[in-house]
């Protein structure tokens, strides 16, 4: 019989499929045999290409980060964290049921660590001490990670009888259910906006007061 003209198993396919699967059904539901079954092979075939599940979640975490902009740093830091910020939440958003894994840290997450070092660098370069630089690259990725892992607005029942004459500060929560990406979106935009401002303030806070950064 003639050759395929693609291989049964690649790398990427694996991959793929192994995120189609957390999407769908959820981190826990990710298996070698859940994998093996939704690509018609054999478990044994997988450990060709990937050594464990933890080294293949590993995989598919560097390549949704690997969407992640921090290009910006180069330009300013104000410009660069706001394309960090809203580029790493933009992947994440596409796949919640991927951040708890993700949220633990970069690991040895190539993709990761190069943005890591690359928003420490810009953060460095405009002033900010050591210190700072790490804080801020936690608070954002906290305000990214909180932001994606759910919707605010989805949690409010659509049922407006819940509301009624007990909770009058809530009269029209039902209707959050209809612009919930809208609301979310511009949530996360008024808390990134909010951080950057106050870090502005700060950073010449810092600048005028010369013990405070060379002591950081």
């Amino acid at each position: 019989m003639p050759r395929p003209s693609t291989p049964r198993l690649s790398p990427e396919r694996i991959r793929r499929s192994g995120l189609e699967i957390i999407d769908t059904e959820g981190l826990e539901a990710l298996s070698m045999r859940r994998l093996a079954q939704r690509l018609d092979v054999r478990a044994a075939s997988l450990y060709n290409h990937v050594a464990t599940k933890e080294d293949l979640l590993h995989e598919i975490a560097d390549e949704v980060m690997s969407a992640v902009d921090v290009s910006d740093f180069d330009r300013d830091w104000v410009t660069g964290l706001r394309t960090w910020a809203r580029s790493y939440r933009a992947a994440l958003v596409d796949h919640p049921n991927l951040v708890p894994f993700i949220a633990y840290g970069p690991a040895r997450r190539d993709s990761a660590l190069r943005a890591a070092d690359a928003v420490h660098g810009g953060l460095t370069r405009a002033g900010w001490p050591q210190r700072y630089a790490t804080m801020i690259g936690a608070s954002t990725k906290y305000l990214v990670i909180g932001s994606a892992m759910g919707s605010f607005s989805h949690g409010f029942p659509a049922d407006a009888t819940v509301y009624a004459n007990r909770f009058p500060h809530l009269s029209r929560a039902h209707l959050l259910h209809q612009k919930a990406a809208e609301i979310d979106a511009a949530s996360f935009e008024l808390a990134l906006t909010a951080l950057i401002d106050g870090l502005r303030t700060q950073l010449e806070d810092l600048k005028s007061t010369p013990d405070a950064t060379s002591s950081s």
